[in-house]
Parts: C-alpha cells; structure tokens; sequence
C-alpha cells in the first residue's frame, strides 16, 4: 500500500509541476500532462543524466481514476446539452458525421490499402485514424473558453456521431476477430441502442426525478451523488459494451433540464480536473519511445494526411451549421486531436496478438495519438492566429 500511495502521490505531484509550467509559459496543460507521464512512466527513458526517473509503474489505479476523466469530461460536455437541443440538430448531426466518417475513415482505409495490408488491419488503421479525442477536444474547449461559442455545436455534433459510430465499429471489429460472427455483433449491438435509449429516456422525461434524486443542503452528499451515479451509469455501460464517454454524456444531458447545473458546476468541476489531468499523464505513461521509433515514418505520414483530412471534414461541418469562413476554420482545427478510442481500438489488436495488429498497429497508435493530442491541443490554442493568416492570405489571393 505504501508503494501504492507514493506512486500516486508522485504522478499527481508531476502533473502539478508540469501543469504549473505550462501555464506560466502561457502554453496548454495537455502536451505538459502527457509528456511528464512519459518521463515518470516504466518506459524509456529510464533516467536522466544518471537518475532514475521511472518512478511510476503500478498503472491500475492510474488507469481507473483516468477511465474518470473521460467520463467526467463528457458528463460536463452534456451539461451544456439537452436532448431538445441534440433531436432539433438530428438532420446536421448525421450530417457533420457522415461528412467526417465519409473523409476521415476514407484516408485510413487509402493508408492501408496503399501500404499493401489485409482487409482486416486495414480496418483497424481507418477506425483509429478515424475518430477524434472526446477527452482532449473537451478540456481543450474549456480551456480555451470556445464551450459557449457556436463552434461547439458541430464539433459536438460530430463528437456524439462518432463515439455512437465507433461503440458499433468495435462491436463489429470484436466479433470478426473473435470469431463471434453476425449474430454476437447483432446482439452486441442491439444491446448498446437499448442501453442508450433508456439513458437518452431519462435524459428526455426524468428531469424532475433527477432534481428530487440530488437535492440536498450537505455539498458532500451532492458531490457523492454526482460523482457515484456518473461512475455507476459509465461502469454499466462499459459492462455492456457501450461507450462509457457516451453514456456520460447523455446522463450529463439529464442533468442540464434540471436546477443543479450551476451547482455541479461550482462543487464538482476540481474533481473533474484532477480525473482529467491524470488521463492525459496516463496517455504519457502508456508511451514507448522506443517502439514509436521503429514505425516514425508510418506516423509522420499519417498525421500529416489525417490533420489535413480532419481540418477539410471539420471546416465544412461548420458550413452545415451555417458558421462564417472564420468559425468553420476553427471547428477544423478544434476536430484534429485522437485520443482514447484510438487506444481502444489498439489494445482489442494487440488482443489478437498476431502479426501487424499485435506489433505495428499498437506501436503506431502510441505514437499516433502522442502527436495527435498534442498538435490538436496546440492548433486549438493557436486556433485564432491560424484562422488569421488563412484568411489574411484567401483574401489577398481574391
């Protein structure tokens, strides 16, 4: 236990650094968070000028409190939300997401074909370049203040899309495989919809119960209450396949209809944070130099075609949502980060653990979704003098 603690008690220690220095430097806190888990991770390098800097290894209780942060982080995404909100959009939503899909998913599935791989490694190249980072978008977009802007609207659109998308995609991935067949992805499925449908239920019809479940004088109860009915809905829904971001998030959604939003807002939000901070030093500790190296030209050329794909998709999902040239350049550049379901969708790969999907695909999604999070994050940051000098220039091209 005492090991336990002090591993704890230094990773959160160096996040508090490395989040202290990025900010004095102006910078964003995501690259920071990553890259000291890296420095502080089982992985080289293992010390510095001589000392030892591989000072946190046991990652199962990192791994639960950064399963936290994404849930969290999409909890707090759906607060902004409501269902109204989201079944008025229906018609832009599918179409920002097919717009994504269509692009995105096409450019993966060229990579591979081009590289000569099999259908099936294919597949999984195209999902993890495919989807965007839920978790890093969202922090991004609290940070950088962009959550009331009208960007919000189609990059949640296309958020919400794909992590419906994907929870389907890995039950159909799982089952060819796992050897599972039609019937297992049918009913993976099948069950996925119902367990979404009843949280998008609550979500419509239970305001009134979810305000009587949380009132209470005591913040400690409140906070225990959020904090457990989040994990409990997240927790069930990755027993049941689905996508614990998602299942968040409609909860999140219930709870906007309600007259807690402020209140969560205020008690809950250093919670939020603290889970947030530890995901993205989680992302750093699963880094291997090492193996990135050995697939450094794979990921070059995927991040330099997959950042352009995802600006060109994103920029025309905010022309759906009728934004200016300007606010649809920066919904492209706020779509660019990946990030855990491209992990995801590594670790059910090297779960097979044969040829390509057990070396190259985990090895390069490492280092794929290092680079993504921390040039989407820095992009996002940079968003308003970008958008300037792509005008500045259309303009004088005009």
């Amino acid at each position: 236990m005492a090991e336990l603690l002090l591993e704890v008690g230094i990773a959160l220690t160096g996040i508090a650094i490395a989040g202290g220095l990025a900010t004095r430097s102006t910078l964003s806190v995501i690259p920071a968070y990553i890259v000291v888990g890296i420095v502080l991770g089982p992985n080289e390098p293992t010390s510095i000028l001589g000392l030892p800097v591989a000072l946190v290894g046991d990652r199962e209780f990192i791994d639960v409190l950064a399963e936290l942060g994404v849930v969290f982080l999409l909890f707090f995404l759906g607060l902004e939300f409501s269902v109204d909100q989201l079944l008025q959009d229906r018609k832009r939503i599918t179409a920002v997401g097919g717009i994504d899909f269509l692009i995105n998913f096409g450019v993966g599935a060229a990579i591979g074909l081009a590289l000569g791989w099999p259908i099936v490694e294919t597949l999984f190249l195209a999902g993890i370049v495919y989807i965007s980072s839920s978790a890093v978008i969202t922090k991004s977009l609290i940070q950088e203040g962009w959550i009331a802007n009208d960007e919000s609207s189609p990059i949640l659109g296309t958020l919400v899309f794909e992590d419906i998308l994907i929870a389907v995609y890995l039950a159909l991935l799982a089952a060819i495989t796992g050897g599972g067949g039609l019937r297992q992805a049918v009913i993976s499925v099948g069950t996925a919809f119902l367990f979404l449908g009843g949280l998008a239920a609550i979500a419509w019809y239970g305001a009134g119960w979810l305000d009587r479940v949380f009132s209470t004088t005591s913040d400690e109860l409140f906070v225990l209450r959020i904090v457990g009915l989040t994990t409990l809905v997240a927790g069930a829904a990755l027993a049941l396949g689905v996508s614990e971001a998602v299942a968040a998030f409609f909860l999140g959604t219930g709870l906007s209809q309600t007259s807690h939003v402020e209140r969560i807002e205020h008690v809950v939000t250093p919670a939020r944070d603290i889970f947030a901070a530890v995901f993205f030093f989680s992302i750093g500790l699963t880094t291997d130099v090492t193996l990135v190296a050995g697939v450094a030209a794979l990921v070059g050329a995927a991040v330099v075609l997959t950042t352009l794909a995802k600006f060109v998709s994103g920029t025309l999902s905010g022309r759906v949502y009728d934004l200016t040239r300007r606010r649809s350049l920066r919904v492209g550049l706020g779509l660019v980060p990946r990030g855990e379901f491209s992990l995801v969708l590594a670790t059910l790969a090297a779960s097979i653990g044969t040829g390509r999907l057990g070396t190259v695909i985990p090895a390069f999604t490492v280092g794929y979704v290092l680079v993504m999070s921390i040039l989407g994050s820095v992009l996002i940051q940079r968003a308003d003098t970008i958008t300037d000098a792509l005008l500045s220039r259309t303009t004088s091209a005009e």
